[in-house]
């Protein structure tokens, strides 16, 4: 009878120790159709210790043409430092290009992209981008390339990748004659 009482008593602490690692997550849905908005609920949630998880741009079933960002909390990850994030969006490749950089500078860092599509029929390329408390004095240099052909754009990418920028992801946008660009976003850490 000891044995036994012994044996459930170690299972039972076995059972709660293992469930006690096994990790939770909480999830916030935030949507709209304005990047200012988004920006300020992005760092609301960082506030109460969530993080950038995904993002999607366009048209959604509840509604309309918005923006959807993902924000989650993992609860073995309790102690992560303050981040704040910084939502960068602009039809024209140049304002982003100097828009980037100044967030570099502050060491912003990527963390997703989409296309930004307002009610009123406007498209603007849309990066998300953050800052940590652990990485204070990190400086990042951004090159955004740009063009309307993919034998440039290949060109251009080897000769970043040569420089030493990452890459961090790609999409389509437009061009202020209307046209369509491919739009490539690198980095590399500064010294």
């Amino acid at each position: 009878m000891r044995n036994t009482l012994k044996l459930v008593v170690v299972s039972f602490v076995m059972l709660s120790l293992s469930m006690a690692d096994e990790p939770k997550f909480d999830y916030r849905v935030l949507a709209t159709s304005k990047t200012s908005t988004m920006e300020k609920e992005m760092n609301e949630a960082a506030d109460a210790g969530y993080s950038f998880a995904g993002v999607m741009g366009g048209e959604s079933s509840f509604g309309g043409k918005e923006v959807v960002v993902i924000m989650a909390k993992d609860s073995r990850n309790a102690s992560e430092g303050k981040k704040k994030y910084k939502l960068l969006a602009t039809a024209k490749t140049s304002t982003m290009k100097k828009e980037l950089q100044e967030a570099g500078d502050e060491g912003f860092d990527y963390c997703g992209q989409t296309v930004f599509e307002s009610a009123f029929g406007g498209k603007e390329v849309s990066l998300i981008l953050v800052h940590d408390s652990v990485s204070k004095n990190k400086r990042i240099e951004y090159r955004l390339l740009a063009t309307s052909k993919t034998s440039t754009m290949q060109k251009e990418l080897r000769e970043a990748g040569d420089a030493g920028f990452q890459f961090l992801g790609v999409m389509l946008g437009k061009t202020a004659f209307g046209g369509k660009e491919v739009i490539s976003v690198l980095k590399r850490v500064a010294n």
